[in-house]
């Protein structure tokens, strides 16, 4: 299926019917989740799969997350144990991915996975989300709609300046309320905390009844998210500004004058909603450097400052 157009289609039932009838033909559909935009393909086709690399310029060695409507799915993929009904029992459908060892009996396509033997898997929140994971009828695997590296996109015009063109649609459902992408918990062994985001580190410890460890920097890329340069825009950023300088672009938190506020209250929920969002406005704006207010390490302010150490990166 070519991609030269890419069609922009409502979350109404004739959407979603359009939206459903591509991802079964191979194509490339992004649609919206509690998180962010996901650039869905099916996970069981392994050329609809090499299109999600290709279209987002992603190495073939970061897996990619499947979306799965209910709990039945998700179990002829991986291999299920009691901690992962504990995890789902206390967050799905929501923001949260397991990472579980793999069937041999599964029909995933190996680019998902990126060679390793286990399989990255959620069931979304968002009701436009889990509407076409229903109409399509099968797993969708389905990273962030952006070319790898870049800011995640929250709403259907984030995705259209990224990759229109380059996929086959968009189905536009507005904006994501979540706006960080999900939590991932690796539960093939020690149950290990592999990406931080709204499921904390200590909500999973008293679901699960057992501590949860925290993935090593040197450690081999076991989920996806964790390449050092991640989720940047093309401005330079600089963190932990005090103070701002002539020429830079200003994002701010609590009590503070700058170009854009990611929560003048200090409300790292709300702030975590926008930071995608108000990144790709500054972005917009052709500024050379975005400096960004300290964000304090607790909660859900560790997700946002683990996205904004790889959107600073050195390049």
């Amino acid at each position: 299926m070519s991609a030269q157009l890419t069609e922009t289609l409502p979350a109404t039932g004739p959407g979603l019917a359009r939206a459903a009838r591509i991802l079964n033909e191979g194509g490339l559909v992004a649609f919206p989740t509690e998180t962010v935009y996901g650039l869905g393909a099916d996970a069981t086709n392994d050329n609809a799969v090499a299109r999600i690399y290709a279209a987002k310029g992603r190495p073939t060695f970061n897996p990619l997350i499947v979306h799965c409507a209910d709990l039945d799915a998700v179990r002829e993929l991986v291999q299920w144990n009691h901690l992962a009904q504990l995890a789902a029992d206390a967050f799905w459908p929501g923001p949260l991915t397991l990472v579980l060892p793999m069937r041999i009996d599964t029909m995933i396509s190996r680019l998902v996975t990126a060679g390793l033997d286990t399989i990255a898997v959620r069931m979304p929140a968002g009701e436009t989300a889990r509407a076409l994971l229903r109409e399509t009828g099968r797993p969708i695997a389905a990273p962030s709609a952006n070319s790898s590296g870049r800011i995640s996109p929250t709403r259907a015009g984030h995705v259209l300046d990224d990759l229109s063109g380059r996929i086959d649609a968009v189905l536009d459902g507005g904006p994501c309320p979540v706006g960080l992408e999900s939590t991932i918990l690796g539960l093939s062994g020690t149950p290990t905390l592999l990406r931080p985001g709204g499921v904390t580190r200590d909500a999973l410890q008293e679901a699960l009844g057992t501590r949860v460890a925290e993935r090593h920097a040197t450690d081999r890329i076991s989920a996806p998210g964790q390449t050092r340069l991640h989720y940047a825009p093309r401005a330079r950023v600089r963190l932990n500004a005090t103070e701002f300088h002539d020429g830079e672009a200003r994002l701010g938190f609590g009590d503070t004058e700058c170009d854009l506020n990611l929560s003048p209250s200090e409300d790292l929920v709300e702030a975590a909603a926008n930071l995608f969002e108000y990144l790709h406005r500054l972005d917009a704006t052709g500024v050379e450097v975005i400096a960004i207010s300290p964000i304090p390490h607790i909660d859900l302010g560790i997700a946002i400052n683990d996205r904004l150490s790889r959107a600073a990166a050195d390049r």
